[in-house]
């Protein structure tokens, strides 16, 4: 490899890792409504379908309706815009009908 390749190489190397994004972690239970709304975390309906996960798998139900999800992260933007001090996993309760404990439907 003749020198100028091999700088080049290096220099990619060194340059490339500082300009990749770094890893954040996020503590759902700490989100604001206003938080949420307003993008700061990341797009509504991400934070939406994990928190569709969390619950379905705290609940042991195995079937997801994804129409709802997009209708529940509307119902829940809406709410929050209302009560922007809120957590969202507070509007999450007060808005959408969690599965109940144990219930396992069949999927079809």
């Amino acid at each position: 490899m003749n020198k100028t390749a091999f700088a080049i190489l290096a220099l990619a190397l060194l340059v490339g890792p500082s300009t990749a994004k770094a890893q954040v972690s996020v503590d759902i239970a700490k989100i604001a409504c206003m938080q949420f709304v307003q993008y700061k975390i990341t797009d509504p309906e991400k934070i939406i379908i994990w928190l569709s996960g969390y619950y379905h798998g705290l609940h042991h139900t195995l079937t997801v309706d994804t129409q709802s999800i997009l209708e529940n992260t509307k119902k829940i933007e809406e709410y929050c815009f209302k009560h922007p001090d809120l957590l969202v996993l507070k509007a999450v309760e007060e808005v959408v009908a969690l599965p109940a404990a144990g219930h396992n439907p069949t999927p079809q």
